[in-house]
């Protein structure tokens, strides 16, 4: 790698600093992305949680030696560090392989030796994030718009989210005063998790909070109608799990999902469905609903303004 590839990074990492630092104090954010695979030679991730730094390299041919491939490795680092003036020993690297499900995501790392698990704030919300053992952190910040946005509607109401995973949609609805919120989820990890984020939060309401360990396609068969008035349904794109008892193809199974969670919704309730299928087509045709509201664009924040990888829609039941 030449020094002069070395500066494109230096000089893009420090357009994409100076602009988002910014937007982020102003908006009291503490936990942001910095860059995000802006440069083919360099494709990494990097998240700021607060006083740590988080790095997924992406699993691409680089055409470099292992010995290269290292030294390429701690330049970028020094050059993170010296821009974010976070040290080296607080900053985590995770390498992202391309993964056909989502089963992997339950899973440590077998080359994990010591756990480094934080709490970091969001809206005055405390959430636990892993740095090391997952394929994620336990908080998507891509979502934090859309936390907000659910939030608002929840006071009073009866709330379910589907595909849980850490629960954070669950925290924002109970601290802004739901009824009861549920939670499912394939994890018992996640699960666990989420239990955690929610004593961390202070909630502890076992008659008001449920968390349910299912495999969704099937939960939502068991569901009586018209009993919840707030749902967030965030599926994988595609999960062959062993502890499923079908195949999850979010394109081919959205219509059905959407369906199925209609039906145990109340007249007027609201669904926030979001998926992360870069080619996602949505058949509105055949999803019995007459109000959907493409909210992607409203729900994507600043750090993620036009490299957002996922879709986003608000759709009503019939009053």
């Amino acid at each position: 790698m030449t020094p002069e590839k070395f500066q494109m990074f230096e000089n893009r990492l420090l357009k994409n600093y100076k602009h988002r630092i910014k937007q982020a104090k102003r908006q009291q954010i503490s936990c942001w992305r910095l860059y995000d695979h802006d440069l083919p030679e360099f494709p990494i991730c990097i998240e700021l949680y607060e006083q740590y730094i988080y790095i997924a390299e992406y699993n691409r041919r680089h055409g470099l030696s292992d010995e290269e491939h290292d030294i390429w490795l701690v330049e970028c680092k020094n050059i993170i560090s010296t821009m974010t003036g976070i040290s080296l020993e607080n900053m985590y690297l995770r390498v992202r392989k391309r993964m056909s499900h989502r089963e992997g995501q339950y899973e440590k790392e077998e080359a994990v030796i010591a756990s480094k698990i934080i709490t970091v704030k969001e809206n005055s919300l405390s959430f636990l994030v892993n740095l090391t053992d997952y394929l994620d952190t336990g908080l998507f910040l891509d979502h934090r718009i859309t936390r907000q946005l659910f939030s608002e509607q929840s006071k009073d109401k009866t709330v379910l989210n589907l595909f849980s995973y850490t629960s954070s949609f669950s925290v924002y609805a109970a601290k802004a005063g739901a009824k009861s919120v549920t939670s499912v989820d394939l994890s018992k990890t996640y699960l666990k998790w989420s239990e955690d984020n929610f004593a961390l939060n202070d909630l502890k309401n076992a008659s008001a909070y449920h968390f349910i360990h299912a495999d969704v396609k099937q939960y939502l068969k068991t569901l009586p109608p018209h009993q919840f008035d707030l749902v967030i349904m965030d599926p994988p794109t595609f999960s062959n799990s062993k502890r499923m008892k079908d195949i999850l193809d979010i394109q081919r199974d959205h219509v059905e999902l959407i369906n199925d969670v209609l039906k145990a919704m109340k007249p007027g309730a609201t669904l926030f469905f979001s998926t992360n299928f870069s080619q996602f087509i949505l058949d509105a045709e055949n999803i019995q609903s007459k109000a959907i509201k493409d909210i992607t664009k409203a729900t994507t924040p600043f750090d993620f303004d036009g490299r957002l990888k996922r879709w986003c829609y608000k759709i009503e039941k019939a009053s």
